[in-house]
């Protein structure tokens, strides 16, 4: 994927980190085969606390409840951080919930949602000992 060294504005720079994101993930992970597939994770950030849910299912999908309420934090607009989540889940081809459940401060609510996140990637994305060459579903695959 061609993305440009100019910036346009935060929308289509933050969107298209994502989508670079979730596609270098998705051809990092390989075929998916001796995974955990699954896995979930809590965040604090001190007042803040996040919850991320990760399948990796090859099926698209997000749900993104992170309740911020400023315009932006630094330049990025608060409308793109959900945004940007969906843009890496569909580029990745997982499914991911990401809330966060409680927390005042919008840089600590967001910063604890992605720092859930990453864990709940690297528990779904783990190799499992003995499971090798197992693809982790009932219909042994994960293709569409």
């Amino acid at each position: 994927m061609l993305i440009s060294h100019q910036i346009v504005d935060d929308h289509h720079t933050a969107e298209d980190v994502c989508i670079a994101l979730g596609s270098s993930f998705l051809t990092a992970l390989g075929t998916p085969s001796g995974i955990a597939r699954f896995g979930s994770a809590y965040c604090p950030l001190d007042e803040a606390l996040s919850r991320a849910v990760v399948d990796i299912s090859n099926r698209p999908y997000s749900v993104i409840d992170i309740g911020l309420k400023r315009e932006k934090i630094g330049d990025l607009s608060c409308e793109m951080i959900p945004h940007c989540l969906q843009s890496f889940a569909q580029a990745a081809r997982i499914t991911l919930h990401v809330d966060c459940i409680r927390g005042d401060n919008d840089h600590h609510r967001a910063e604890s949602a992605f720092k859930a996140l990453a864990v709940a990637i690297r528990i779904a994305a783990g190799r499992v000992a003995g499971r090798e060459g197992e693809v982790p579903s009932t219909k042994g695959t994960l293709s569409t």
